[in-house]
């Protein structure tokens, strides 16, 4: 049996997996009949190159923006703060301002782990939608000084009058939310091979720091509006960032697609090429399965599922905590109102195309440990220097021709901001791509994104009490260090290490007895169990 398996992983090896120098799985079962057989090669490679460039148009776009109004939703109260937020509700203190941060990351964390599978239950086209609505039509907004009035009947954070009813909002926000990024990043990961997903997800994450620089820009604008309708500034930029999110959910339910089998936009050839270049590719993903507890422990008993939540953390605490207070930080250099604002726009913007870079080099070279390593090395240095500098500037006079009197030239603080950001930035799409690329199973795989992603983002709730005692907030960038060096660079290490001594023992024939007495679909079912199958390290 041990023979005859190698045997056909040799004669099905592909030309790509060679050119890697990996071993390629038995051909799987169920495989779709290729409906480009009868071409050459030259002409197989267009037909797939310009397959892919169909699905990335139908489905990173629309994608990105709706993950880019999510990571504006839930991080733009930290624009508003430094509006007055905390002064006109009430003088809220820093502690309650912090529970409002820590009370949605709760609800979030608590109800990712079973979004995926609602996701593959409900279909991607219905529940994408849903959770958009959910987000800002279900958040209880109707508010008095002294209680809350239950009831479907105001848009988003900008009507609420008190601490309470902010923390009604942040925990619905985080309950309406729980789904979008595991979600996304689970259905990415049932589309495109191994190799191709890690770029995708990065560009999709990317719209993450994009929120972050289009948040200050729009944050400033909307400050104009102080007064307009008897709302203060900071009331406009959840209304009109809510506004914008309803309206984009509505039209998800035309621009959402569902998964492989059963996507509207393909033709039955373009299916059977996606199911296909899946199937080749050690991925089962791309057909319909029913739901079974045995995924369920089959993901819990996968020692990479807890070693992807633990450097998972590591990206995930340091991301909120940046993304929440980079306008206080901003601000504690001395920036006032819209110029404060404004500065936090170039760190996001510099952190999204390293996100993209990373995600191109990781797919190609499929190191994305060591990637990890090596970038949240440069997160270190950053928060090291927010910690060492104590004078966030000097001014310096200009000539009387320039524009400005004067300019703010930055020393290490503002610079540390820059490294920060590209330290933490790419982390994150490239640690759900490992994740994503070492799970096998429709149901496992969701599980597992799940449980990695909500352990992560339970992780939020430290990021919103950790930052106070400004402008030098030691303490913050302290832990966010910490959390760097423990759980992304010594996480990533030992992962790394594991996953490529496993290999080689697959490599080496010492898994073969797994699959002895089994049937073909048997041997399929073990998703990355197989001794075939060759983990991304």
């Amino acid at each position: 049996m041990e023979s005859k398996t190698h045997a056909r992983v040799e004669s099905d090896r592909s030309s790509d997996e060679k050119n890697m120098g990996e071993v390629a799985n038995a051909m799987p079962v169920n495989l779709p009949e290729d409906p480009d057989a009868h071409l050459s090669d030259a002409q197989r490679k267009e037909i797939d190159r310009k397959l892919v460039r169909k699905l990335d148009l139908q489905l990173i776009p629309w994608l990105c923006l709706l993950y880019l109004l999510s990571f504006l939703d839930r991080t733009n109260i930290g624009n508003a703060k430094i509006a007055g937020l905390q002064k006109k509700l009430g003088n809220m203190s820093t502690g309650k301002y912090n529970a409002a941060l820590s009370i949605f990351f709760v609800s979030y964390a608590v109800f990712e782990p079973l979004a995926n599978i609602l996701l593959k239950r409900l279909r991607p086209s219905v529940f994408i939608p849903i959770i958009m609505y959910a987000s800002h039509l279900t958040q209880l907004l109707c508010l008095t000084s002294n209680r809350i009035i239950w009831g479907v009947c105001m848009l988003s954070m900008g009507f609420v009058t008190s601490w309470s009813g902010l923390m009604v909002c942040r925990f619905f926000l985080g309950l309406a939310e729980a789904g979008l990024f595991p979600g996304v990043n689970y259905f990415l990961s049932s589309w495109y091979k191994r190799n191709e997903f890690g770029v995708r997800a990065a560009i999709f994450f990317s719209a993450a720091a994009l929120s972050g620089s289009f948040g200050g820009l729009l944050a400033a604008a909307i400050l104009n509006m102080h007064n307009v309708g008897g709302k203060p500034g900071w009331a406009w930029i959840f209304i009109l960032e809510g506004l914008a999110t309803v309206l984009c959910g509505f039209l998800s339910f035309f621009l959402v697609h569902d998964f492989p089998d059963t996507a509207t936009f393909l033709s039955e050839q373009d299916r059977a090429r996606v199911i296909r270049r899946l199937k080749l590719d050690q991925q089962s993903s791309a057909e319909h399965e029913e739901f079974k507890m045995s995924y369920f422990w089959s993901a819990v008993k996968d020692w990479k599922m807890y070693m992807g939540m633990f450097i998972y953390m590591g990206a995930d605490m340091p991301l909120y905590a940046f993304s929440l207070f980079l306008p206080s930080i901003v601000a504690g250099m001395g920036y006032k109102g819209n110029q404060a604002q404004l500065m936090t726009v170039p760190p996001y913007a510099c952190a999204a195309v390293l996100t993209v870079a990373v995600g191109f080099y990781a797919d190609r070279t499929r190191q994305r440990g060591l990637s990890n390593i090596f970038v949240s090395l440069i997160g270190v240095v950053g928060f090291a220097m927010l910690i060492g500098s104590h004078k966030p500037h000097i001014k310096y006079a200009l000539p009387q021709s320039r524009p400005s009197p004067s300019t703010l030239i930055h020393r290490p603080r503002y610079a540390g901001t820059f490294l920060g950001a590209l330290g933490i930035y790419p982390c994150i799409a490239n640690t759900i791509s490992w994740v994503s690329n070492n799970t096998e199973g429709v149901y496992k795989r969701g599980i597992v994104l799940g449980f990695v992603i909500g352990w992560g983002n339970l992780n939020g709730v430290v990021s919103s009490n950790i930052f106070f005692k400004g402008p030098q907030y030691t303490v913050g960038h302290a832990t966010i260090i910490g959390y760097m060096v423990g759980c992304l660079v010594v996480g990533s290490t030992v992962m790394h290490f594991l996953l490529g001594r496993e290999n080689a023992a697959r490599r080496a024939g010492k898994r073969d007895h797994w699959v002895q007495g089994k049937t073909e679909r048997e041997i399929e079912a073990l998703g990355d169990k197989r001794p075939d199958f060759l983990y991304t390290t």
